[in-house]
């Protein structure tokens, strides 16, 4: 029993390790180039400068709906001064519903589908959703974001770091 207790400690402790070491400040965000739905190629060249949200999400996430709203309305107040968003919508949502979301909320931002879970590989194997990475102006990953989250204290990091 001791050895299971001090088995499981170790593991959590691993675990805290290696989740903070992915969402220290140090980290680079991963040199991807998204490909939105319309076709638009964005690379980190053309991130650098903005402070950037990159959100797994899916239509089938019910949290990830819930949100949506007010993500839309965080985009349109902050992108003006600098803030970028990019939807990134996991490999096995379907294409159409995406696309169909996309439009029928006439979201603001770049939507990308993740077809061969490559970008949710290059940011940690993500699996579970909404998962989002903020990330400062010169491209280092700020903070990770699993489920739901404060929405004050979310808007706050963003306009500290714009205004950093």
């Amino acid at each position: 029993m001791k050895k299971a207790v001090i088995t499981l400690v170790a593991l959590i402790a691993l675990m805290g390790v290696g989740f903070w070491q992915f969402s220290g400040a140090d980290k680079i965000a991963p040199d991807i180039t998204f490909v939105t739905l319309t076709g638009q190629k964005i690379t980190p060249a053309d991130l650098r400068g903005k402070v950037v949200l990159v959100d797994f999400w899916a239509t089938s996430c019910l949290t990830c709906i819930q949100q949506m709203p007010g993500m839309i309305k965080i985009y349109n107040k902050l992108a003006p001064k600098g803030y970028e968003a990019i939807f990134v919508a996991m490999q096995y949502d379907p294409p159409n519903y995406v696309q169909n979301y996309t439009q029928t909320r006439k979201l603001p931002f770049p939507v990308v589908i993740d077809a061969q879970g490559q970008i949710a590989k290059a940011y940690g194997n993500i699996s579970l959703t909404p998962t989002a990475f903020l990330i400062d102006k010169q491209g280092h990953i700020m903070k990770r974001y699993l489920g739901k989250h404060n929405v004050v204290a979310f808007t706050n990091t963003i306009e500290k770091a714009l205004a950093g």
